[in-house]
């Protein structure tokens, strides 16, 4: 309603937090992409090709859904159509749920690596399987977006209090309603959050738990005079680096779960609890879960790239135009720390 509008200042202070999102999005995904092209090792991880997959979908929610929730924020207005409403509700939930499906599978995908042996990493991880899940992270989601939506079954039961609340008399805007049923609500919320979430959740609990038995067992065979890699250390020098290695895999899982989290954990609660409590939550509150949730398409590439060595590193081959400083050094000159794990030609250090 009217009484909810942004003034001046606020508008200006939206449009300039919205552009940067965007603007982050977009370039962060696309280097994330064009990274993967250009890098013939990194085509050869799997776990790379679910990243890449996430970033087109992310890609597209900073292209295809972003901008124009952006232009209805500032403009009090949705100019439209009532047609492309339904369009750009129906992407907005097919992309963000698509990029939620991507994160549980690099989650499991990670679990599969990290904690079973590299022959069941091999079976469980085919190209067959890999394309199974690439192609289920984006047809399920038509499930929950296009399909019902389109056929007004989100809608059932509420078209009455829709329809209100697309035309405001007093101010003669009109506006892209999106508002669910309880049904639609609790199964939306339960394939695209709730499931994936849980699952998240205790993969990355199994991996932490992996790597804190696997700092354990390197600790044991230092006690008994046998260092895993062959070469003697100083004792304080193990005490620490496991110590190190145990704060920095507990950190690094943490950022993973705490931003998937508070990016997305406000908005699935509301959706579930708004149909319940006669739709009485405030649309500013909707409107900063929603972008909330958006941010996360932003942060994805850094938290699932640019954390990663390799990443980085063509990155910034990238960005800098080829610099030979930045290319990978011969692998025959390299030594594999011993509490690193090296699956696939990818080293996985859960520091």
């Amino acid at each position: 309603s009217s009484s909810e509008g942004f003034g001046v200042a606020e508008k200006i202070v939206l449009l300039t937090f919205i552009s940067a999102v965007i603007l982050m999005a977009i370039l962060g995904n696309l280097l994330v992409m064009v990274a993967v092209c250009r890098d013939r090792q990194l085509r050869k991880i799997k776990t790379n090709y679910f990243i890449v997959s996430l970033a087109f979908a992310d890609l597209l929610v900073s292209v295809l859904v972003m901008p124009f929730g952006a232009i209805e924020l500032v403009q009090d207005n949705w100019i439209y159509g009532e047609m492309f409403c339904l369009v750009r509700t129906s992407l907005d939930v097919l992309l963000t749920t698509a990029s939620i499906l991507h994160l549980c599978c690099i989650s499991l995908d990670r679990y599969y690596a990290i904690c079973c042996q590299p022959l069941v990493y091999r079976n469980k991880m085919t190209p067959l399987r890999i394309a199974v899940m690439l192609g289920g992270c984006w047809v399920i989601p038509t499930f929950i977006s296009f399909l019902p939506i389109m056929q007004g079954w989100n809608s059932i039961g509420i078209i009455d209090l829709i329809q209100q609340r697309q035309f405001n008399k007093a101010s003669n805007s009109t506006y892209c309603i999106f508002m669910v049923n309880k049904p639609y609500a609790i199964t939306c919320s339960v394939v695209a959050f709730y499931i994936p979430f849980l699952l998240m959740v205790l993969a990355y609990y199994r991996i932490y738990i992996t790597a804190r038995e696997h700092a354990r067992q390197i600790r044991v065979l230092q006690r008994a005079g046998a260092p895993a890699d062959g070469r003697q250390h100083h004792p304080d020098q193990h005490s620490t680096h496991r110590m190190k290695t145990e704060t920095k895999a507990a950190k690094t899982l943490c950022i993973i779960m705490g931003c998937f989290c508070l990016c997305w954990a406000p908005f699935f609660i509301t959706n579930i609890v708004d149909p319940f409590i006669n739709y009485t939550v405030p649309g500013k509150l909707w409107t900063a879960f929603l972008w909330l949730g958006y941010i996360n398409s932003g942060l994805n590439p850094f938290l699932y790239a640019f954390l990663n060595k390799s990443f980085r590193r063509a990155f910034l081959i990238i960005l800098c135009c080829g610099d030979e400083r930045y290319r990978r050094p011969s692998i025959l000159g390299q030594t594999v720390p011993c509490s690193t794990t090296t699956i696939n030609g990818s080293t996985h250090v859960l520091r």
